[in-house]
């Protein structure tokens, strides 16, 4: 029986193990205490977090409104840390700090919260918006603002990444990574809590670099375009049509228009989160097409244990290097999750699997950026973690 080592990475050959009982779920109420004197009468007030995909609107997370001025709501969540923040409904009406600056994540512990008294200091929209500069490398493009996912009848920007030597190297090919939240990739000015630095990092590479191609989420249809499962709470899974429209659209346009390596082996899909579960899900659904894959704290808990009974099925067919990452201070579901998931891979799948349990990583982007280049060192350069030189120039510089 092999031992989790944090920090690390541990291959699925040792057998992980941890308890899988069902989690228990607690209630925290959560109660403005204190609004701005011009906050506009009875406007709804929503809570927003890594419990519900950052979505700054979503009605079942709306706050009572008593009438008089009261707003109150009763959060019910695993054990757990997260993160969240208030709106009016959308980003640009999200609490800020007094003067206009943006106002950090709160913090909610569970089960030891069991009331918190909330102060909203300011909402943004009194303020002007702040210029903003682009921060992504001109290596970055937008491919297409508003490219048609025929399979649900919606359009969605696309953007792409080419190596510095994609100009020069005209018969070069090169391995493609497909990333979910393109938002988040390579823009803090398109991101909702800063970027991954995927195109700081492609830059720095002086081997191994590939073609990133970032597809935005839909927004309010994020929950279901990156869930294949139906769920009672967050509606009907459109998750297979959007992991068809990555291989029937998408991929063949890529393959046509761009010098790409297109076989299974130069094929790579990653996300996290929702993302994550819906590259996991590609994985298995198209076993022929993704040979690597980064699966970051994967929001596993909305299937309802049926994402564990497809691996379960399908991992016989699959013959891809996957990278599984969590962070012990995320939800308490995501370590027994994301082992389960890798227990469920064992002796099924002819891939491999390494996990990575990291001792205090969060659920947010800034966790993400750290982990990447160790998911794409091991997985898509040369099978070992970054040297020590490169993890101190990213740790230093990120």
């Amino acid at each position: 029986m092999g031992r989790i080592m944090f920090a690390t990475i541990v291959p699925i050959a040792i057998g992980i193990m941890l308890p899988t009982a069902i989690m228990a779920q607690d209630t925290v109420l959560l109660q403005i205490n204190q609004l701005p004197s011009y906050h506009p009468a009875n406007s709804d007030i929503y809570i927003a977090g890594s419990f519900n995909g950052w979505n700054p609107n979503d009605d079942k997370y709306k706050f009572y409104n008593d009438g008089f001025g009261h707003y109150y709501f009763n959060l019910t969540l695993p054990k757990g840390t997260y993160e969240y923040k208030i709106t009016r409904g959308g980003w640009d009406k999200g609490e800020c700090k007094n003067g206009g600056n943006p106002a950090p994540n709160r913090v909610l512990k569970m089960p030891e919260d069991k009331l918190n008294r909330i102060n909203i200091e300011d909402w943004a929209d009194r303020y002007p918006p702040k210029p903003k500069v682009s921060t992504a490398s001109k290596n970055v493009h937008i491919l297409d603002p508003a490219f048609l996912i025929p399979q649900l009848g919606r359009t969605r920007r696309i953007w792409i990444y080419l190596p510095e030597d994609y100009a020069k190297e005209t018969a070069k090919r090169y391995p493609v990574l497909y990333m979910q939240d393109g938002q988040n990739l390579f823009d803090d000015t398109t991101s909702y809590a800063g970027e991954w630095g995927i195109d700081e990092y492609m830059d720095h590479l002086t081997e191994g670099q590939c073609i990133v191609v970032g597809i935005d989420h839909g927004g309010d249809k994020r929950m279901t375009e990156y869930n294949p499962y139906d769920n009672k709470k967050f509606g009907k899974g459109e998750g297979k049509k959007y992991v068809d429209f990555l291989v029937k659209t998408l991929k063949p346009y890529i393959d046509k228009n761009f010098r790409t390596l297109p076989e299974m082996q130069n094929t790579g899909i990653a996300g996290s989160s929702m993302g994550g579960l819906i590259s996991l899900y590609a994985v298995l659904q198209y076993p022929g097409i993704f040979g690597k894959a980064g699966i970051f704290s994967p929001s596993l808990w909305i299937t309802d244990n049926k994402i564990f009974t497809d691996i379960k099925k399908k991992a016989g067919k699959t013959d891809s290097y996957i990278y599984l990452y969590g962070g012990k201070a995320e939800s308490g579901e995501m370590v027994v999750d994301l082992v389960k998931a890798a227990d469920s891979f064992q002796g099924r799948t002819k891939g491999k699997i390494v996990t990575a349990i990291r001792e205090g990583g969060l659920h947010n982007e800034a966790r993400w950026r750290l982990e990447f280049p160790f998911f794409y060192r091991a997985v898509l350069i040369d099978g070992t973690l970054p040297t020590q030189t490169l993890g101190n120039w990213w740790m230093q510089n990120h």
